[in-house]
């Protein structure tokens, strides 16, 4: 049986490329992501250019491992939430938790879905990214949809509503609602709420009990 290496060079090969994105998303939180260089990077984790370059050729693989250390830490502070266990906490917590994490409320959650917008832009000229993130979307909304059939089965969701349609515009209105938040169109309270209200709606018509 394999062992996780927590020691040696693979493990501070791990550690350097973390240590890098969250330089990354340090600076996007700071200052955006047109602030973001070899040296800035370079600064901000207290490395020189070249180590940076080593790790990350390209400014696109600086913001994709930025993209990937967002998406881990934000899976933790929902987990923080929740509990970690997932499975075991009621489904439209996890939801609501879920949706919520993607509106911009603090530095963290802010990088994060700057560098993600940005990750989401890229994709427009790459198909290369293009078709990782409709991988990621997939399985993202099937999890999405298999929240709301739990509670389906539970009776807390009416059999009729279509959870593989309800999940991805639930997800998209979080996210459209999220670059509003940084852009300044509305703010983050009013985004938390209006996604909150689409929940809510989800579970407004409940099947009739005999």
């Amino acid at each position: 049986m394999a062992h996780r290496r927590t020691r040696g060079p693979g493990a501070q090969h791990e550690e350097r490329r973390r240590q890098i994105a969250d330089a990354v998303l340090a600076i996007v939180a700071d200052r955006g992501l047109a602030a973001v260089s070899l040296s800035e990077v370079a600064a901000q984790a207290g490395i020189s250019p070249g180590r940076v370059q080593h790790y990350f050729p390209a400014k696109r693989q600086l913001v994709e491992a930025a993209f990937e250390r967002g998406n881990e830490q934000s899976s933790a502070r929902i987990r923080q939430r929740v509990g970690q266990d997932l499975d075991a906490a009621e489904p439209r917590v996890v939801l609501v938790t879920v949706l919520t994490e993607l509106i911009p409320h603090d530095p963290a959650t802010e990088a994060h879905m700057r560098v993600r917008q940005s990750f989401h832009a890229l994709a427009f000229a790459e198909e290369g990214i293009a078709a990782r993130l409709r991988v990621l979307y997939d399985g993202f909304h099937r999890q999405m949809a298999d929240l709301i059939r739990a509670d389906q089965r539970a009776g807390r969701i009416a059999a009729a509503v279509d959870a593989g349609r309800s999940a991805p515009a639930l997800v998209a209105l979080a996210e459209g609602l999220a670059a509003y938040v940084l852009i300044d169109v509305v703010p983050a309270g009013a985004a938390r709420e209006r996604v909150l209200a689409a929940v809510d709606d989800l579970y407004r018509t409940t099947p009739s009990r005999s």
